[in-house]
């Protein structure tokens, strides 16, 4: 699917991956793209999009990404603006990291962790970017049922593409057990969502980061990182954003590709 031309929607985009999504799409053509995200950086980035194209290719929006309201109206504003959306990158994403099972050395109890935080992060991480993606494919759907067609044939061409942002915690690691219970649930949802999407001519992919250069990641603190992340990256060093963003425009363009790419730099998590 080209991307020249086409109306996208990227949640997440005040900062990181979602960010460096939003400028690669612009500068590779987007007819207009429409930001979210809870932080007005947002606003900023919106900015800095049309100055690096010199076009109003970019418009932010801010609100709650789980919000069912707040997401259909990044979606009615883009359709507004330029027409119906053809890529959707839900890219907002949150950690509450800690042990599954802490005992007091003092007292000797054991503290679970909390399962507050465990349903946040699983409303943000997978439910949200489940309903973003559900969003496309539903507009596209009834535009596709008002015009009289049915099922998607191969001479067509595609309507859309789902990029979802799963990540290389997926397989599991120590301290991340809602995250990484998210960033795999994707996957599951993912492959279910893409079965009954290409019915309506929308492919839907996963792209799992290694630990990238962004906020999130640098919140982790330097010795963290160097002492758990770096030894266990063959690159020996973080993923810049804008590398995964041309993976992720490399999902989006190329047909071909389904299912999930891993763009890991090389980390395996250690045992």
């Amino acid at each position: 699917m080209k991307i020249e031309g086409k109306v996208a929607v990227v949640s997440g985009a005040a900062s990181g991956i979602g960010e460096a999504v939003a400028l690669e799409l612009a500068r590779r053509g987007v007819r207009a793209i429409e930001l979210a995200d809870k932080n007005d950086r947002v606003l900023e980035v919106a900015r800095s999009v049309n100055e690096a194209t010199g076009r109003r290719a970019a418009e932010a929006l801010i609100g709650d990404v789980a919000d069912a309201r707040f997401r259909a109206e990044v979606f009615d504003r883009a359709t507004a603006r330029c027409g119906l959306v053809n890529i959707c990158v839900p890219a907002a994403g949150i950690t509450r990291d800690a042990l599954t099972v802490k005992v007091d050395k003092e007292t000797g109890r054991a503290a679970v962790y909390p399962a507050e935080q465990f349903r946040q992060v699983l409303e943000v991480n997978l439910t949200a970017p489940v309903y973003w993606a559900m969003e496309m494919v539903a507009r596209l759907a009834e535009d596709r049922r008002r015009r009289g067609l049915g099922r998607w044939e191969p001479p067509e061409k595609l309507l859309g593409t789902v990029v979802f942002i799963g990540s290389v915690s997926s397989q599991g690691n120590k301290g991340q057990i809602a995250y990484a219970a998210s960033k795999a649930g994707l996957e599951g949802a993912a492959a279910t969502l893409t079965k009954e999407a290409i019915y309506h001519g929308v492919r839907c992919c996963v792209i799992h980061p290694g630990f990238t250069d962004t906020p999130m990641v640098r919140a982790m603190g330097k010795e963290y990182i160097e002492k758990n992340v770096l030894p266990y990256t063959q690159l020996r060093r973080l993923i810049r954003p804008e590398e995964i963003a041309d993976a992720i425009c490399f999902l989006i363009a190329n047909s071909a590709v389904s299912g999930e790419l891993w763009a890991d730099a090389g980390w395996h998590p250690s045992a």
